[in-house]
């Protein structure tokens, strides 16, 4: 029983050294890699509207709105007549439950398509369209009470 007692007593100190002398070795923590300095002549190069809105669909599919925004609004700043991003931020802003927004990015995704029949063809925004003046009227009519 001598020989079980100090091998208990043994193991007992080893992990007490263990457990004591684990903060200090966290305390110390990783050595911080250098980071690389920056290149003051750097510039962001966007990636253009395509890409752009590309990219914000994948951010509204995963219900990211302030990141659908922000790529729909870059595409715009490329090119302010690419129709699929004002398709992109009336989505977004009827999410966002922008009603004016909304309408707004809508119409003017049906007035930058390069053709009537292309315009004819947008059936979802004409949809968007239609449905948010309706509910845009009904609202304005409620609030006149």
């Amino acid at each position: 029983m001598g020989v079980m007692r100090m091998r208990f007593q043994a193991v007992w100190i080893v992990a007490l050294s263990m457990i004591l002398g684990a903060p200090s070795a966290l305390a110390q923590g990783p050595e911080k890699v250098p980071s690389p300095p920056i290149d003051p002549g750097w510039t962001y190069t966007s990636p253009g509207p395509a890409k752009c809105v590309e990219a914000g669909n994948v951010y509204l599919h995963k219900k990211n709105l302030k990141g659908a925004l922000s790529r729909f609004q870059e595409a715009l700043q490329d090119n302010a007549h690419y129709a699929p991003a004002y398709l992109g931020l009336g989505k977004v802003y009827e999410r966002m439950n922008d009603k004016p927004k909304a309408l707004d990015a809508y119409q003017r995704y049906l007035d930058e398509l390069p053709s009537a029949q292309a315009a004819a063809d947008a059936k979802f925004a004409q949809h968007a369209v239609a449905r948010l003046k309706k509910e845009m009227g009904s609202s304005e009519k409620g609030t006149d009470k």
